[in-house]
């Protein structure tokens, strides 16, 4: 026995034959498209970073996450800085090596009158010290190291994020280790706190590469340095090579007179 299925109407066949086509369409379309740029937030790793830090990340500054709190981030710092192997290479082959090439740099400074003999001066992240003794061996003998773990005589203990400082206490302040700040706002907001008027900030920072698993951020360019450093006014930028890191960025805080109010 046959069964005689009804036929379509004329209105409906159209219809269908083009939702037909467009089906197919999409379908092709969406099997040309690269898998790369198929990306979803649930196919990326959790992030515990706190969300200030995320939050403050810009094009050119981005905070790298990972810490479920200040403490772990911390505690990840402390596992390089007490490793007794490192501190072992820091304080004897890499020592006279390192101080030489710090003293470089800092009599280039010197020379650009950046920094002068009688300047109170401030290593940030110092380590065991050996930029603080390349200071002193070029005249700066008023300066000091700090970071998280102490190296008497030449280094005191102190958390980049909250300088153990007065207000207004140096006239130079030098870091190489801004990509381990977690808070780079608050890194420089400190840095501008116990910076005299006049006196000048110098820091050395990776652009064209990637720092190591030990930094909390990634630099791509000066200009969020700029922007972070409210109270300075840039005054040069140079191409350096400072142990991995390949840009001196120099910045001298405005004296009260100058500062402006927004």
């Amino acid at each position: 026995m046959n069964i005689s299925i009804p036929k379509l109407s004329l209105i409906l066949r159209p219809f269908l034959l083009s939702l037909f086509l467009s089906v197919s369409a999409l379908t092709f379309i969406a099997s040309l498209t690269p898998h790369h740029r198929r990306i979803t937030v649930t196919s990326q790793q959790p992030t515990k970073t706190p969300p200030i830090s995320v939050a403050n990340s810009t094009g050119d500054l981005r905070i790298r996450p990972g810490y479920s709190s200040y403490n772990a981030y911390i505690q990840h710092q402390l596992n390089k800085s007490l490793n007794p192997k490192l501190r072992q290479i820091w304080k004897t082959r890499d020592w006279d090596r390192k101080v030489r090439v710090f003293a470089q740099f800092f009599d280039s400074l010197r020379q650009r009158n950046h920094l002068f003999n009688t300047s109170k001066a401030l290593s940030i992240g110092a380590r065991v010290g050996q930029e603080v003794e390349a200071l002193r061996r070029i005249g700066v003998s008023d300066s000091i190291g700090m970071d998280l773990v102490p190296c008497p005589p030449l280094v005191v203990k102190g958390d980049f994020h909250a300088q153990p400082f007065e207000n207004e206490t140096y006239d130079f302040e030098f870091s190489n280790v801004f990509d381990h700040a977690l808070y780079p706002w608050k890194f420089i907001g400190e840095i501008e706190r116990t910076l005299k008027g006049g006196g000048v900030c110098v820091l050395h920072v990776a652009l064209s590469r990637r720092a190591d698993k030990y930094s909390a951020n990634d630099l791509y360019s000066v200009r969020p340095l700029v922007e972070l450093f409210k109270e300075s006014e840039l005054v040069e930028v140079k191409k350096v090579d400072g142990f991995g890191l390949d840009t001196e960025v120099v910045f001298r805080k405005k004296r009260k007179s100058n500062l402006r109010v927004d």
